[in-house]
C-alpha cells in the first residue's frame, strides 16, 4: 500500500480548481478519497453514494446532518452516512475541510471509522 502525507497549506492553493470547482481530489485508495474542500455560500452538495467523514481545518457554523443541526469549529469530525442530506450552513468566509468518503456505495452500514491519525496541531492528514 502507498502512503499519502498531504498539508493543507499544499493543497489550499490547487482550489478553486482552473474550472471552478472549490475542492481538490489529494488521494485515492481502493474505495477511499481524500479530498479538501472549500464550501460554497449557499452551500449546494447533494447527498453522496459513499460515508463521509469531514475533518474541520477552519472555520465556525452551522451543520446540517439529515434532521439534524449543529454548530462546528476547527478541529471538529463530522460523519455523515451515504445518502443524508447534508450542508453547511451560515459558515464563516475561508471555511476549510477535508473531507473523506469510503466504503461501499450506498454506505458501509457499520459504525466504526476508518483508522485516522489527524495531528491538528499541525493540520496534516496521515493515513498509512
Amino acid at each position: 500500500m502507498r502512503s499519502f502525507h498531504g498539508t493543507v497549506d499544499e493543497w489550499q492553493k490547487r482550489i478553486p480548481t482552473p474550472e471552478g470547482k472549490h475542492f481538490e481530489v489529494a488521494f485515492r485508495h481502493g474505495s477511499m478519497s481524500i479530498e479538501l474542500a472549500a464550501p460554497l455560500h449557499p452551500d449546494t452538495q447533494q447527498p453522496h453514494a459513499q460515508d463521509e467523514i469531514y475533518v474541520v481545518i477552519r472555520g465556525r457554523g452551522w451543520f446540517v446532518n439529515g434532521e439534524e443541526r449543529h454548530r462546528f469549529g476547527p478541529d471538529d469530525i463530522l460523519f455523515v452516512p451515504a445518502g443524508v442530506v447534508h450542508r453547511f450552513e451560515e459558515h464563516s468566509d475561508g471555511t476549510l475541510v477535508w473531507v473523506v468518503f469510503y466504503g461501499r456505495e450506498g454506505g458501509d452500514g457499520s459504525p466504526e471509522f476508518p483508522i485516522l491519525c489527524v495531528a491538528v496541531k499541525r493540520l496534516r492528514l496521515y493515513i498509512e
